[in-house]
């Protein structure tokens, strides 16, 4: 039987091995829902279903792997692991609820179509993947707890990913919520403005990316990078869609000095 040394070695060489291709798939062929949907990919789900089963791995398995980790009475451990958790009990619990509360008014335009079962199954698994690496790494494999020298680094990689996380996570959030407010006055799909809106079509991705760097710099760890780095694959060719899509749809109306996901540069 494999050990879970060896498991955590084969899932964090595969973690690096799918980003490359996702890339690549992605920048020819976009993930059908939201703005790119369209029909041919199977049974759906309602989105704020699918937005909770597939992020849920990422509590529900961390929550079970966690004790079980040798450095999980640390409370070093429990401290790191939380920004983590932060995020996804908002992506998991919050944003899902905040799909479903969403009343369109107006001329009630719809906006919104069911999510691809088949989609839904690919992320999930993937969180099933993240979570295990994520937790794992942090309540068992990282080796720089116990103030052997390298205790100031720790906290110095910490507060300064914190920093960068926090930042992340406040712009995704408040972007998504733009979102759902545009969407919510059921006129359809507008041009989102003020904010960081001038200056990408996506923020919120923004605002992930920036979230899973600082996490990388939290973990000061393959795994922590390697999230970021995956991060990176599936938004920024998605997020460059994006911003085709509105200059598509709107055209001269849509400021072309906008990037796509990185200010001034992508």
């Amino acid at each position: 039987m494999i050990s879970d040394e060896s498991l955590f070695h084969y899932s964090l060489v595969a973690f690096y091995l799918i980003a490359p291709p996702t890339f690549i798939s992605l920048m020819f062929l976009q993930a059908p829902y939201g703005k790119h949907h369209r029909p041919g990919w199977g049974p759906t789900l309602p989105p704020p279903l699918a937005w909770f089963l597939m992020e849920s791995p990422t509590l529900w398995l961390t929550l079970l792997l966690f004790p079980h980790g040798r450095h999980f009475s640390n409370p070093k451990s429990m401290i790191l692991m939380s920004p983590y958790l932060l995020h996804y009990f908002n992506r998991t619990c919050i944003y899902p609820l905040s799909l479903l509360q969403r009343s369109p008014s107006g001329n009630g335009k719809k906006t919104s179509h069911g999510f691809p079962l088949s989609i839904a199954l690919t992320a999930f698994f993937f969180n099933l993947l993240n979570a295990y690496l994520q937790a794992r790494w942090v309540s068992h494999y990282k080796d720089n707890y116990d103030g052997d020298g390298n205790d100031w680094f720790f906290w110095l990689a910490f507060f300064v990913g914190l920093f960068v996380f926090l930042c992340g996570m406040r712009i995704n959030i408040v972007s998504d919520r733009e979102l759902l407010r545009l969407k919510g006055e059921g006129k359809g799909y507008v041009i989102p403005r003020g904010g960081l809106f001038e200056l990408v079509a996506c923020p919120n991705y923004f605002g992930e990316i920036l979230e899973w760097l600082g996490w990388g710099v939290m973990t000061w760890s393959w795994v922590g990078f390697g999230f970021f780095i995956y991060t990176c694959a599936n938004l920024v060719p998605r997020a460059i869609a994006n911003r085709q899509w509105y200059l598509d749809k709107f055209g001269g109306d849509y400021p072309k000095s906008r990037k796509a996901v990185i200010p001034y540069l992508i």
